[in-house]
């Protein structure tokens, strides 16, 4: 079996379109919200209210273990009245003010900040983000496609030329890495660089598109640590970096130990372009031997969709419409298991993977907490459908 079929082919359609700072252990005993009740009362004057939560839900949240967060890729969608917001709000309001209530909400403890892919953010945008919500709260940011799409796109996505900034770390770390860290300090969870499908020139020589990826991480700044918790003492998880990737073919052997010497973090991403997430467990499996770090994952699409196909069968994303709870159970496996290891994990849901992702959150965090319980056998490694993978040698 080569290294390039052991996490499975690339797609047969391919579309178009310095280490990081040490993480150390944090505890899985849950959590409570810092207060019980902060959702009460969070609709305020010209700003926007959190919908009222169950008894049921508010016990999901209050079991899940502290160092595991959920979210949601962006945040900024109508649609969830009643799930997260108390009233009609416009998109544009959600976005500048709505993280204060959306981080009340008990199993929302962290979320994803799409709008930096398509254009840089300043560090007073990071500070405004940072300022709505909780000191526990973490945000996972996508660095812009200028460095991490090899192709120059046009309005409709289509490729135009080759881009002379990909993988460029000069400009990431001043465009991106720079003002994410300054902007939004402790609150810096994950800066993932998410790789747009590459042109097949790239991909017909793998080794050498591993090679730029190991040099273009070794070149960004180093990530700080961050101070011991003052009540607990416990190690404050930093942030860390990540990379996600939209090309099977790239999922091998040899990148993943370029990463793991590099200390960044393999991204799970499910998407309809890469292999099931048991393959890339298994990857991920192959990264930790040089070293287990936070586990972070995006749940992005529904494998039988193309993104367009989900949005519209999806709209207004107030419902749960096409359930998985086979990949739901396999997330929450693999959660469960780096938290009881002491590592953070960050689980990032988007709208198109089941119809809507706080509701997907929500099944997901009572699956945790079902796993997270003494009376579960969540000591070994996680039932992912992996250990029929082959091992390579180094």
């Amino acid at each position: 079996m080569s290294q390039f079929d052991l996490f499975g082919a690339p797609p047969d359609d391919p579309a178009p379109g310095g280490r990081a700072g040490q993480i150390g252990p944090a505890s899985l005993v849950p959590t409570a919200p810092e207060s019980t009740d902060r959702r009460a009362g969070t609709s305020r004057r010209g700003g926007v209210g959190a919908a009222v939560v169950s008894p049921t839900l508010q016990t999901t949240g209050n079991a899940l273990p502290g160092n595991i967060r959920l979210g949601t890729s962006s945040w900024s969608f109508p649609g969830w009245k009643g799930i997260v917001w108390d009233d009609d709000y416009s998109d544009t309001k959600l976005s500048r003010q709505g993280l204060t209530a959306y981080a009340s909400h008990p199993v929302l403890r962290c979320v994803g900040i799409d709008r930096s892919f398509y254009k840089p953010m300043t560090i007073v945008e990071y500070q405004k983000y940072a300022e709505q919500v909780p000191d526990s709260f973490r945000f996972l940011v996508k660095a812009p496609s200028v460095v991490t799409d090899a192709v120059v796109r046009g309005e409709k996505g289509e490729g135009l030329s080759s881009n002379p900034c990909f993988l460029d770390a000069r400009i990431a770390a001043e465009q991106f890495v720079t003002p994410c860290l300054t902007g939004l300090g402790a609150k810096a969870g994950v800066l993932v660089f998410q790789m747009s499908p590459l042109p097949s020139e790239l991909l017909r020589d793998i080794p050498a598109l591993v090679q730029r990826i190991e040099a273009f991480f070794a070149a960004l700044p180093p990530l700080p640590a961050l101070p011991d918790d003052p009540n607990s003492g416990a190690p404050t998880p930093g942030p860390c970096y990540a990379l996600e990737i939209r090309d099977g073919a790239l999922l091998t052997p040899r990148l993943m130990r370029a990463l793991g010497q590099l200390g960044v973090r393999y991204c799970i991403g499910l998407h309809a372009r890469m292999p099931h997430v048991e393959r890339q467990a298994a990857a991920l499996a192959m990264l930790d031997e040089a070293g287990a770090g936070p586990l972070v994952v995006r749940w992005n699409l529904n494998s039988g969709h193309r993104y367009e196909q989900a949005k519209a069968k999806y709209a207004p994303f107030d419902k749960i419409v096409d359930p998985d709870p086979t990949t739901r159970d396999v997330l929450a496996a693999l959660a469960t298991h780096y938290a009881l290891a002491g590592h953070p994990v960050y689980v990032i849901v988007n709208n198109k993977a089941e119809g809507s992702s706080p509701l997907s959150c929500q099944a997901l965090a009572e699956r945790i907490a079902e796993l997270s319980t003494p009376a579960a056998d969540t000591t070994g490694t996680p039932d992912t459908g992996a250990t029929d993978v082959e091992t390579p040698r180094a």
